[in-house]
């Protein structure tokens, strides 16, 4: 079942942390349970780390730094790295583009994402789909994890 490969959104691993009972948190228990693979990279990692240690976002969902390294070595030692260069440019947002980059140079099949821009762009979804990437919400992946 671990055929699976995805990219997914900061938004979605700061979401996991901030509701253990949601979508997001379901994703990542499935994440360490290994039913799918995860590509990433590193500019993914430094926003990940840039917006857990917001403190605006720490104190009001009371984020310890125990919480932040526990992810963070999870997805340093359970994803794919790959090395994106900043070469795509489909978006109009440049964060965008790199997490665009680390699906197609990761190979992944699903860039899971709850940012807009990148769900309902057409120009987006059609660069996507010619590396076989399909854009999905994370109710959406779950459930195609669950049919699997």
């Amino acid at each position: 079942m671990a055929s699976i490969r995805a990219v997914i959104d900061t938004n979605i691993w700061v979401s996991s942390l901030l509701n253990p009972y949601g979508f997001p948190a379901r994703l990542r228990k499935l994440f360490e349970e290994g039913i799918f693979h995860v590509s990433t990279s590193e500019p993914l990692i430094e926003e990940l780390i840039d917006v857990l240690n917001r403190p605006r976002i720490k104190i009001k969902f009371e984020i310890s730094d125990a919480d932040i390294a526990e992810l963070l070595v999870l997805l340093e030692e359970r994803t794919e790295h790959v090395a994106v260069t900043g070469d795509i440019a489909v978006c109009r947002d440049i964060d965008d583009d790199l997490v665009i980059e680390t699906a197609v140079k990761g190979h992944a099949t699903y860039l899971v994402t709850r940012d807009d821009d990148i769900k309902f762009d057409k120009e987006i979804s059609l660069y996507l789909s010619r590396h076989g990437i399909s854009v999905l919400s994370i109710s959406k992946f779950l459930s195609l994890i669950d049919k699997t």
